[in-house]
């Protein structure tokens, strides 16, 4: 008797334990109204076009996954489909240039249902808004990794987001990799879920993306 009341004790803890945010774990993605056009001369000072090379995503080795959660859980899910381009001027990733567009309609999560749910006007709407994009207009060094600033469309909205990354380039490949979370609120995407069972306004992107340059890898298409 004593070890079923000890169970039943522990049962309010592990249930809060298992609703945790997964947004408290990964920094939060500075998002401004503002929206900035890098100008040429922003994209690498100084140095002249020949100097810039061109890498393509390849997608065999990279993913864009997501987390999103509710007062009961979360759930996991990603895009099976997108492609990009990066420039790399004197070793480093330019300021921009760099564009990743998403096919929406390739969304999948971990619910065959969710995933229908997730495609529809609720969320992303995928058959009006069937891409999102993100360009990058500043990439600043800080002491262990980047702040990566770029104007992200999402949901027919455009934001300016700030969010740390790491990034590795090199002859072979330009390889990214970031956990952050957006608000979805700042996208209009605002369904509440159940009145006892409320999804979080925050989602956590992870990304890990590795480019090849163009001479290696043929461009990829959405």
């Amino acid at each position: 008797m004593n070890i079923i009341k000890h169970l039943f004790s522990l049962a309010p803890i592990a249930f809060f334990l298992g609703c945790s945010n997964p947004a408290d774990k990964v920094p939060a993605a500075n998002v401004s109204s503002n929206t900035n056009v890098p100008t040429e001369a922003a994209q690498s000072p100084g140095a002249p076009a020949s100097a810039e090379r061109s890498y393509v995503i390849a997608l065999e080795n990279s993913s864009i996954e997501f987390v999103g959660s509710k007062v009961t859980g979360h759930h996991n899910g990603g895009f099976k489909k997108f492609a990009g381009e990066f420039k790399v001027a004197d070793g480093k990733l330019a300021n921009s240039g760099n564009k990743v567009v998403i096919d929406t309609t390739s969304l999948y999560a971990d619910n065959e249902r969710l995933t229908g749910h997730l495609k529809s006007p609720d969320f992303f709407n995928v058959a009006q808004m069937p891409t999102a994009t993100f360009e990058t207009t500043a990439i600043t060094p800080q002491a262990t990794n980047s702040l990566v600033t770029g104007n992200l469309t999402l949901h027919g909205v455009t934001k300016q987001i700030s969010f740390p990354a790491k990034i590795q380039v090199s002859d072979d490949a330009v390889e990214i990799g970031a956990d952050f979370f957006i608000n979805r609120f700042d996208f209009n995407i605002k369904y509440a879920g159940q009145a006892n069972d409320l999804i979080r306004k925050e989602v956590v992107l992870k990304l890990k993306v590795k480019a090849m340059p163009t001479q290696a890898s043929p461009k990829a298409k959405v």
